[in-house]
């Protein structure tokens, strides 16, 4: 992946185009829980480089966020709550 890409060309990675050795593996990523919340996000995309695609051991991943205004909480109630 290139050093150097916008938010928008992070966020539209194809994951399937991408050597999982060029991913940074989350596992080793360390924040001091003592920052600031916005600290601990600019560390985060600091140590990962693009916060959309990543690695968990050999396994690359890609994170997707939906603009449904509804959130992981209230996904998890609904999900919970079905019969």
């Amino acid at each position: 992946m290139r050093a150097t890409m916008t938010p928008e060309e992070m966020k539209n990675v194809d994951i399937r185009s991408v050597d999982p050795d060029d991913l940074v593996d989350i596992r080793n990523v360390q924040i001091s829980s003592e920052q600031s919340k916005d600290e601990r996000i600019r560390e985060f995309v600091r140590q990962v480089g693009n916060p959309y695609c990543y690695r968990v051991g050999p396994i690359a991943v890609k994170v997707r966020y939906a603009d449904s205004g509804a959130t992981l909480d209230d996904r998890l109630e609904s999900l919970l709550t079905r019969a």
